[in-house]
């Protein structure tokens, strides 16, 4: 599916509205990870470099939709573009209305103008036509690059580009579209998935399509816990997805009957509590009562790296434990460290599993790490993104 992209349009003298995903973390009124911004920085350079006046707009957090906000404002993401394009960058603390019009309308070539928060206003998340035409006074043409909200129906980035005659893909969701459609639709084999996180529940429907394409799965974090239990072995207090435990179980035979490989832990990390609990390994697969499982043990990493050893395409999702707290971090940078030491395509699906391969120090090294956790989910799962739908094709 290609889609028309930046490159495609006439930018010089135009304003330009790009959809970012400017939904970062701030600490103290100061952006903590910028990774989001700097991902946007090419699209934005270059509509610059072409003569565009550009008007950014994203969302922020959960605000309720009524107005301004000050926690959820986007006046520190306007100080961190500050520090990137000095005098050339403008912020209104509206989103709609005359006055925004008005500061679009006085943006000379090279400058940008960014609006506050678009879920201060209810029609946002509503996908309200009435907002989108609003929205649309700002600007000449519109370029979407904000994978991360391409699962959504959200009125930026469903409806507002179909008010324009092109809405085009930025090149960063143009990078999304070829390594999620282009190489995941015709992979190199050995085509290996990886898949943590908490919820089996979050994961079925990737489960169900993988299996289709790859070669294995390798399942850790906690939603290995209720595999292992559709398998009768004893997890002791690990969490537990009770009611996905008889679909596990027949994911995993659809799975055999491909001859698609589930591996599952043959040991653990354990701990009686999270805080300051008893840590140890167990020696097989089962976990003792009173204990959680909190990473995968020394023998399923070993077990792992030898069925990434050899994989030409690998695709990760979600971390092997709680690698957030360092004693329970091994098994999750292992892996992170399997994947880029490979001669693999690898692709890391956004979210948990893009902040391992950071602790990890092996960003570099990965092919691509998506910008959305969610909406790479939805792509996995082998279903349409809305966002991406609407864009013009090439």
């Amino acid at each position: 599916m290609a889609k028309s992209t930046i490159k495609d349009l006439d930018l010089k003298g135009k304003r330009v509205f790009i959809r970012v995903d400017f939904n970062v973390p701030v600490s103290n009124g100061v952006v903590s990870d910028d990774n989001r911004i700097v991902s946007a920085l090419p699209t934005i350079n270059y509509a610059l470099e072409q003569g565009a006046k550009v008007i950014l707009a994203s969302h922020r957090g959960r605000p309720k939709g009524e107005g301004f906000e000050e926690e959820y404002s986007m006046k520190p993401i306007y100080l961190r573009l500050k520090n990137e394009f000095g005098e050339n960058v403008f912020y209104t603390e509206k989103v709609i209305g005359e006055e925004v019009v008005s500061k679009s309308l006085d943006l000379k070539e090279g400058q940008i103008l960014l609006i506050e928060n678009l879920r201060f206003e209810k029609g946002e998340k509503k996908s309200d036509l009435e907002f989108a035409k609003e929205l649309r006074k700002l600007a000449d043409l519109y370029v979407n690059d904000a994978f991360g909200t391409c699962h959504r129906k959200d009125a930026s980035v469903y409806v507002l580009p179909t008010l324009f005659d092109k809405p085009v893909a930025g090149f960063l969701v143009e990078k999304e579209i070829h390594y999620f459609e282009t190489i995941l639709a015709n992979p190199e084999k050995p085509y290996v998935a990886i898949l943590g996180g908490a919820k089996v529940s979050d994961k079925i429907p990737v489960i169900e399509n993988l299996i289709n394409k790859v070669d294995s799965i390798l399942i850790g974090g906690a939603m290995a816990y209720t595999f292992l239990k559709a398998r009768d072995i004893e997890i002791g207090k690990s969490i537990l997805e009770m009611d996905m435990v008889e679909l596990a179980g027949e994911l995993m035979k659809k799975a055999d009957k491909k001859g698609v490989k589930i591996l599952l832990p043959v040991d653990h990390v354990i701990t009686d509590k999270i805080e300051d609990g008893k840590v140890e390994i167990t020696l097989d697969e089962k976990i003792p009562e009173g204990f959680m499982g909190v990473d995968i043990g020394p023998e399923t990493i070993v077990k792992y790296k030898e069925e990434l050893k050899d994989a030409k395409t690998v695709v990760w999702n979600g971390p092997m434990g709680i690698f957030e707290i360092d004693r329970f971090s091994a098994g999750t940078v292992a892996i992170a460290n399997a994947i880029a030491e490979s001669e693999c395509t690898s692709i890391i699906g956004g979210g948990d599993s893009a902040a391992a391969v950071r602790k990890a120090g092996v960003f570099e090294k990965i092919s691509h790490v998506s910008t959305g956790g969610g909406a790479s989910l939805e792509y996995l799962a082998g279903k349409k993104l809305p966002g991406i739908e609407v864009l013009a094709d090439k």
